[in-house]
Parts: structure tokens; C-alpha cells; sequence
């Protein structure tokens, strides 16, 4: 639920002495009770990151006024949000449904901050789910003549929402470069831990005829590098020789929905900050 006395301000900016007295001043000369505070510094990049969360009856337009200066001072990127406000969220999907349904009742509970104005798809599939939690779908099959008017029309529903992010969730498609330029920094894939020993078809026959002992799921930014882009959210479990490959199966999926269900709470929650090829998570 959003509150709105109740705000969040994300910053990075050049690492230098002051900033956190800079900003916690803005704060207070705004009559601003800071709620949480978390900080750190990148001593490979040289940035300063920061998160903070503060209870206040100050008007947004003149805070925002105020602090512009201090931004500009500090070469700052810098985000000012309230607490609890639902982001606007795009999910994209083929067949398998496990992580689409884990985000959508997590949506529905109220664990998950985001609103999901449409579902888009390359199959019918999950066509049921979707009316189920009563959430848009469309879907168009995917075809190296239809690639480019699908991925269009991506960006159309980007701008026609407002959408801040948009969700793989087993979406078995590779995005364009092109695609994947435009979506940067708000795009999340979510992939099996077996990458990349185990690739194309299968990858659960192939781990389990290697006699894995590990398995779990990587959810990370969308780059035109495929499956390498900057890591959110990582989970993995043990397994053993007992275990046949639908029950890898069933717990490699179980891990994809956890590990992309707690990636995009991290985003809508602004607790996810890029730091080049890395991010720093305010958990």
C-alpha cells in the first residue's frame, strides 16, 4: 500500500567525502525522519550508492527542487519514489508456466509491488492462467518473418503503460540487440543454474546423466550478452544420486520461480542498483 508520507531515494554518484551529510541535511531541512538508510562504496568503480527511506509530510515538487542542486553537485543519478508504490510491469512467456503463476499470485497476495497490465507470448499456453488472475494476455507465434513486428509491438505496450519493467519468465526467445538496448537496466531474465555446461535441449537429462549435486536459477538484466548480464538474485539446492529427472525437473523450477519472484521484488523495490557488469542489492 503506498503511503504517501512515507518516501525512498535512491542515488549513485562519484564516491567523494560529505555525501551522506549532504544528503541526510537535504533531508532534514525538509523535515524528513529517515526510516532506513543503507550505503555502500564500490572501491572497483569508485561509486557511492545509496538507499534511503524517509517519513515526511514535505512536498514532493520543492524537495525534488531542492535536492536537484545537491544532485548536480554530486553528478548524482537519483530516484524519488513513495514507499510501496506498485510498478508497472510487463511479463513476457512462452509454455512453461511455474514462474509466470508464482509472480502473479505473489502479485495477487501482495508480496510482489508491481501492477501487470498485459501478459505477451509466442504460444496460446498460458492463455487460462492469465484470465484466471484477470490479467490481460495476447499471444502471436514467433517466427524469424514475425520477430520484428512482435518486438514492436513490445515497445509499443512499453510506452503505451508507462511500463518500468518487463519480466522473462521463461520467455524462450532471444531478444535483439536492438530490443535488448532500448529495454536496458529494466529487463530481468531468469535461467537454470546448468549454464553453461549444459545447453539446447534437456539440460535437466544432461545434468542428471553427469550426476549433478547442485542445482538452482540465476535472475539477471537482460543484455544483447546472452545470459550475462548483471546478476540479481542467485538460489541453488543440493540433490543426490536418488533423484530422477522430473524431480530435478520440479525443483529447477521451483528455484526459477523463487529466484525471479525475489529478483523483480528487489527492482519494483528500488533495492537493485547497476554498478557496471555488477549491481549492489539493499536487501
Amino acid at each position: 500500500m503506498i503511503d504517501s508520507t512515507h518516501w525512498l531515494l535512491t542515488l549513485s554518484c562519484p564516491d567523494r567525502p560529505g555525501i551522506v551529510h549532504q544528503v541526510t541535511g537535504a533531508i532534514v531541512a525538509a523535515s524528513g525522519n529517515i526510516t532506513e538508510l543503507q550505503q555502500f562504496t564500490s572501491t572497483e568503480s569508485g561509486r557511492f550508492f545509496m538507499r534511503v527511506q524517509v517519513q515526511s509530510g514535505f512536498d514532493r515538487s520543492e524537495f525534488e527542487r531542492a535536492f536537484a542542486a545537491i544532485a548536480t553537485e554530486l553528478d548524482a543519478d537519483w530516484v524519488l519514489d513513495f514507499v510501496g508504490r506498485r510498478r508497472r510491469t510487463l511479463v513476457l512467456a512462452s509454455k512453461e508456466g511455474h514462474c509466470l503463476n508464482d509472480l502473479l499470485f505473489r502479485q495477487r497476495s501482495g508480496y510482489l509491488p508491481i501492477t501487470i497490465p498485459l501478459i505477451m507470448a509466442n504460444h496460446p499456453d498460458l492463455g487460462d492462467l492469465a484470465s484466471f488472475y484477470g490479467v490481460p494476455f495476447e499471444s502471436q507465434p514467433i517466427t524469424p518473418d514475425t520477430k520484428a513486428s512482435f518486438e514492436r509491438r513490445i515497445l509499443d505496450v512499453v510506452a503505451e503503460h508507462d511500463i518500468e519493467l518487463v519480466v522473462l519468465a521463461r520467455y524462450m526467445q532471444i531478444l535483439s540487440p536492438q530490443l535488448c538496448d532500448e529495454l536496458a537496466g529494466r529487463a530481468i531474465n531468469i535461467h537454470h543454474s546448468f549454464l553453461p555446461a549444459f545447453l539446447g535441449a534437456n539440460p535437466y537429462r544432461q545434468a542428471h546423466a553427469r550426476g549433478v549435486k547442485l542445482i538452482g536459477a540465476t535472475a539477471h538484466f537482460v543484455t544483447s550478452d546472452l545470459d550475462e548480464g548483471p546478476i540479481i538474485e542467485q538460489n541453488v539446492r543440493r540433490v543426490d544420486h536418488t533423484m530422477d529427472v522430473p524431480e530435478l525437473v520440479a525443483m529447477g523450477q521451483e528455484q526459477e520461480s523463487r529466484t525471479l519472484t525475489e529478483a523483480v521484488r528487489l527492482f519494483a523495490e528500488h533495492r537493485v542498483l547497476l554498478d557496471g557488469s555488477r549491481t549492489v542489492i539493499f536487501s
